[in-house]
């Protein structure tokens, strides 16, 4: 059993100390509980709730926390994919819920397992999601400024392996902030998260350029080809550098390999695998 997380790209952890440590104590403690929860839970369960404390943490921008679009108002995304059956489903620009990744839990079940805007809030209120704000002060304060070195890149993610082998990846963005209203992220796309039954994924970064690149999919599709994780990131990675991509991935193969990766420094990660390890 394992199990790895992400929190995204954050410019300020490079030269604010205080901040990034309680990043990493968050990522620590959040690991710790997500490999717990493993323990007696499947894959997708354990990938959902551990995405949904990264939610619930005003560190990350995810959930509580996230970014403001261009128009004052928070919209989130996020998406599920259950390496066993192969299905993906996910929310796209959502308003006014806590926890856009137990949205996409619930239209696991359903034949429409991709929705946006009004249709994906009308289905959250229907299955019993009720309103929440997500936004902070800090937030509020960082749209009104348009302080662009307080940008955080990136979404939140996780990837689990459990008992039986089945593998899981799962996640949550607030955006990048300042977007134009209805811009799409590659957080609910197979871009940004996917899995099958060899190699789940989950990035982080620069939506567009992890969509040109096809990065989930693509690496997962070279470790079922028989590639080894590790090789299949780089060499994925490798093939954003004519247009400069911005991308980072955490990964685990169904043979246990754990990886990760990013083509700029500073992503932050955590892993479990009975030793919790925090990085950024």
């Amino acid at each position: 059993m394992k199990l790895i997380v992400h929190g995204g790209f954050f410019s300020e952890s490079q030269t604010n100390q205080e901040v990034k440590k309680a990043k990493q104590d968050a990522l620590a403690e959040i690991v710790k509980a997500g490999y717990k929860y493993l323990q007696n839970n499947s894959a997708v369960e354990t990938a959902v709730y551990t995405v949904s404390l990264l939610e619930d943490s005003d560190l990350f921008n995810a959930g509580t926390g996230s970014q403001i679009q261009s128009d004052g108002k928070i919209r989130l995304s996020a998406s599920l994919m259950d390496g066993k059956t192969m299905k993906f489903s996910g929310v796209i620009n959502v308003e006014d819920v806590k926890n856009p990744i137990c949205i996409a839990e619930k239209l696991l079940n359903y034949e429409d397992r991709v929705l946006s805007g009004k249709g994906a809030k009308d289905f959250a209120r229907e299955s019993g999601f009720g309103y929440y704000n997500p936004e902070t002060p800090q937030r509020r304060k960082e749209y009104e400024k348009k302080l662009s070195d307080s940008i955080r890149l990136g979404t939140v993610g996780c990837v689990a392996l459990d008992f039986y082998g089945n593998i899981a990846a799962a996640t949550s963005t607030g955006g990048k902030g300042f977007e134009i209203p209805g811009r799409v992220s590659d957080s609910a796309t197979t871009a940004g998260n996917y899995a099958n039954g060899f190699a789940g994924i989950s990035c982080t970064g620069v939506g567009e350029d992890i969509v040109s690149g096809s990065v989930a999919s693509n690496i997962v599709t070279r470790v079922t080809d028989g590639m080894p994780l590790a090789l299949a990131t780089e060499k994925t990675l490798n093939e954003l550098k004519p247009f400069d991509g911005f991308a980072g991935i955490i990964g685990i193969s169904a043979t246990g390999e754990i990886y990760h990766a990013d083509t700029h420094p500073y992503m932050v990660w955590a892993l479990c695998d009975g030793e919790v390890e925090v990085f950024a």
